[in-house]
């Protein structure tokens, strides 16, 4: 029986943005109920009514129950990961669509799935049973992101993910973001990771016993043909920058499970230093970040940021009018670097 618009809207409500991945064939409406219900909720089909935690379900029945199941799956053997989610109302920015830092969140979240699904999880922030034992953590040194097209609220992506050697002791993470609904690739990422001991917090050499549990899913495969942006990014300073923003500080909620600043949240920060109306005309169309030091809850940040003149027919953003940016974040106290970043951006239309 076909889904009827009272039971998608209350889908919608309830799940959470993970789905199962496209399948071929049947309606739409039915791929877009695959959600998965929030931890927690009882769903119960008694005379073709469905009920959570009890009460009934406006709209009356017709779930599909084994369509509820979690999302995320694998795909290639057991080489690529693949996890849907619906971009939702706070992952958006002032113009509609989902923020660059809601998709970077979005490529961590199917990250770190991919490895729980895996079956390799031990007991830190996607570290592997192995590195648990030696108190050992992967920490991110360089990530690339190409948007072609941001999605709106509302709208649902797919997205594959899967790991490679990046030379003795480091990993190799890509990404590729397609439209749920036409299958058509929207964004692509790149990233290098190495391993720190959690403890020490320097950072170590991979060993054997670690290599031999993920070396099996490794796939030789780039997201981004040529590897993405691997120039090197100057280092700002207080002569090059055209604005800088201090007063920056973590907070509890930014720091993660590794007792870190998440690497996601130093994108808010960069963009602090970027004119308004940069950000009112232009939208990002790639950025680069480098991690050089971690940054802890005690530190007081500056952003800095360099904007080049506007482009001609086509600009680095890859449309007329596009712009490149030069970023830095450092420690205010000494002038540490903590990230260097790099931007494209293109004229909105």
């Amino acid at each position: 029986m076909s889904p009827t618009t009272a039971q998608l809207q209350h889908a919608l409500l309830f799940s959470p943005r993970r789905l199962p991945r496209r399948e071929s064939g049947g309606a739409p409406l039915q791929r877009l109920l695959s959600l998965r219900r929030p931890a927690g909720l009882a769903i119960r089909a008694a005379a073709g009514v469905e009920t959570i935690n009890g009460k009934k379900i406006n709209g009356g029945g017709g779930l599909d129950q084994a369509a509820l199941r979690p999302g995320g799956m694998f795909i290639e053997g057991w080489l690529v990961y693949r996890q849907t989610f619906a971009i939702r109302s706070y992952e958006i920015g002032p113009d509609k669509t989902a923020t660059m830092e809601s998709i970077m969140n979005l490529l961590q979240e199917t990250a770190l799935n991919h490895v729980s699904s895996s079956g390799l999880a031990g007991d830190g922030f996607g570290a592997t049973r192995e590195m648990s034992l030696r108190k050992l953590i992967w920490v991110v040194t360089r990530v690339h992101v190409q948007v072609e097209k941001y999605s709106s609220w509302g709208d649902v992506v797919e997205i594959d993910t899967w790991v490679d050697a990046a030379g003795k002791n480091g990993m190799k993470r890509d990404w590729i973001i397609r439209d749920y609904s036409t299958g058509v690739t929207i964004a692509r990422a790149t990233s290098t990771w190495v391993i720190m001991n959690r403890e020490t917090r320097h950072l170590a050499k991979l060993p054997e016993p670690v290599r031999e549990e993920v070396s099996p899913f490794y796939l030789r495969r780039a997201a981004i043909p040529g590897g993405g942006d691997a120039a090197r990014i100057e280092k700002l300073d207080d002569r090059t920058a055209q604005n800088i923003r201090s007063g920056l500080a973590p907070r509890w909620g930014d720091m993660d499970a590794n007792q870190h600043v998440n690497n996601v949240k130093y994108i808010s920060w960069i963009l602090e230093s970027v004119p308004g109306p940069v950000l009112e005309a232009h939208r990002l169309a790639s950025i680069t970040l480098e991690y050089r030091r971690e940054c802890r809850l005690s530190h007081a940040l500056e952003s800095l940021t360099s904007v080049a003149p506007p482009c001609g027919a086509a600009g680095a953003g890859g449309a007329a009018g596009g712009l490149s940016t030069v970023h830095l974040l450092r420690l205010q106290e000494d002038k540490a670097e903590i990230v260097r970043a790099r931007a494209e951006w293109r004229r909105k239309t």
